[in-house]
C-alpha cells in the first residue's frame, strides 16, 4: 500500500491560474512530504470528469518548482475553497456535487445568518452573541441603532472585511457611519442625523445584497484603532479539537476592521489583552474561558454541518473581560500567526491538518478492514 494522497481543492482568482495560498500550499507539500502524506493541489477546472483524472499542481522541494502531472483522485481533499463571484465557483458548486462522496477533511460551513440562527439555539453560547438580525427594511436598522448606540452591517456573504458598515451615534444626536467598500478601500467617514440615515445608505443595496445587521461591541483602544482576537481551532493527529493558536489585531488607522489584508496589524493575544484589560489574573481567566469556548463551538458545528477539520473564530472582548463570537471563518488563513511573531504556532497551523488527514485515512482502513463493504470509493469511470 502506497502513501495517502491528499489533495488540495482550490479556487483560481482569476481566469489566469492566479492561486491566493501557493507559499502555504507549497510548506503543506514539504511538511506532508515528512509525515508520510502525497500533498497536490487542483481545481475543478483541473478535473477530467471522463475519464476521472486530476491535471494536479505538484512542488517539487529539491527544485523548488511547480509542474503538472496527471493524477488519480486523492485519498482524501482538504477543500480551502473561499466564495467568490465567477463562473470558477459554480463550477466548485458542479464538483461538491458530484464528487460529494468522497472523503472531505472538511465540508462546506452556510452563511454567516445560518450560523447565528443555529449558535443561538444552544444557550451555551447566547451570551457570546452579538444581536444579529437580517436587513429587510429600515426598520430593522432604525431598531438596531435605538437599541444600541453602535451596530455593523455586514454582507451575509462577505469575507475580508470587504462592504462592513459601522454605524454609530454621537454625543449631540448624529450619526457616524464608517466602512469600506467591496474592494476593501476605506470610505470617506460621513455624520448624518437619523432622518438622513437611510437616504445615505440607500447605494448600499442592504437588501438586495442581503445584509445583516449587528449589535457592535466598543473595541477601540485609546489610539483609536479596532482591535479583536484570531483563534484557529483545529483537529489534531488523534482527531480531537485543539486550539492551535490565538492572536491579537489591531486595524489600520481609520479602519472599522482589524483584517491584515485591510492594513492591520497583528500583536499576540496576552500582548493585547494586558493591554485593554490590565488585570492580569483577568487576562488569564478570559484567555482560558475563550479556549473552552472555542472547542466548544467547533464540536458544535461540526456535529450540525458535517466533519470539519479547522475554523477561525474572530473573537472580540469587552473591557469586562466577556467574549463575544463576531465571525465564524471556515477557511482561515495562518498568516496572522507569523505576523505575530509566533513562529511554533504557524508551523503547527500548516501541519496540523496534514497529521489529521494521516489519521483519518488510518481509521478508513482500519473500519474497511473490520468490514468487507468498501464505504467510500473512488469515482467509477464513465
Amino acid at each position: 500500500m502506497g502513501q495517502p494522497v491528499l489533495g488540495i481543492l482550490t479556487l483560481y482568482l482569476n481566469d489566469n491560474g492566479l492561486l491566493e495560498e501557493k507559499p502555504i500550499y507549497q510548506k503543506m507539500t514539504v511538511a506532508g512530504r515528512k509525515l508520510g502524506l502525497d500533498v497536490y493541489v487542483f481545481t475543478p477546472q483541473d478535473v477530467n470528469y471522463k475519464q476521472n483524472r486530476i491535471h494536479a499542481l505538484m512542488f517539487d522541494p529539491s527544485t523548488k518548482n511547480w509542474t503538472r502531472k496527471w493524477r488519480s483522485f486523492p485519498n482524501m481533499i482538504f477543500d480551502r475553497c473561499r466564495i467568490q463571484q465567477s463562473h470558477r465557483f459554480q463550477e466548485l458548486q458542479q464538483f461538491r456535487k458530484k464528487y460529494g462522496h468522497l472523503t472531505f477533511l472538511n465540508r462546506v460551513l452556510r452563511n454567516k445568518w445560518t450560523v447565528y440562527k443555529l449558535m443561538r439555539k444552544d444557550e451555551r453560547f447566547r451570551p457570546h452573541l452579538p444581536l444579529t438580525r437580517m436587513y429587510e427594511s429600515p426598520t430593522d436598522l432604525t431598531e438596531m441603532i435605538r437599541k444600541y448606540p453602535l451596530v455593523y452591517l455586514k454582507p451575509v456573504n462577505g469575507t475580508g472585511g470587504r462592504g462592513i458598515l459601522r454605524i454609530e451615534k454621537q454625543q449631540n444626536g448624529t450619526y457616524l457611519i464608517q466602512g469600506r467598500d467591496q474592494s476593501r478601500k476605506i470610505i470617506s467617514p460621513q455624520r448624518v442625523p437619523l432622518s438622513g440615515l437611510h437616504g445615505r445608505l440607500e447605494g448600499w443595496n442592504l437588501k438586495a445584497n442581503r445584509y445583516l445587521v449587528q449589535q457592535g461591541i466598543q473595541l477601540k483602544l485609546p489610539n483609536g484603532r479596532v482591535h479583536d482576537y484570531r483563534m484557529l481551532v483545529q483537529k489534531n493527529g488523534s482527531g480531537d479539537w485543539a486550539v492551535t493558536g490565538c492572536a491579537g489585531r489591531i486595524g489600520a488607522s481609520g479602519s472599522i476592521t482589524s483584517n491584515l489584508h485591510g492594513g492591520g496589524e497583528a500583536i499576540t493575544m496576552q500582548a493585547l489583552l494586558k493591554q485593554w484589560i490590565k488585570n492580569e489574573d483577568t487576562v488569564e481567566e478570559v484567555t482560558q474561558k475563550a479556549e473552552e469556548l472555542g472547542l466548544q463551538m467547533a464540536a458544535f458545528l461540526e456535529q450540525s454541518y458535517g466533519r470539519l477539520c479547522e475554523m477561525a473564530l474572530d473573537l472580540a472582548i469587552d473591557r469586562k473581560g466577556q467574549i463575544w463570537l463576531l465571525e465564524v471563518n471556515p477557511k482561515p488563513a495562518r498568516e496572522v500567526f507569523i505576523q505575530a511573531g509566533e513562529r511554533d504556532t504557524y508551523r503547527r497551523a500548516i501541519v496540523r491538518p496534514l497529521e489529521y488527514a494521516i489519521w483519518l485515512h488510518e481509521q478508513k482502513n482500519r473500519r474497511k478492514n473490520i468490514t468487507t463493504p468498501i464505504e467510500e470509493e473512488l469515482p467509477t469511470p464513465e
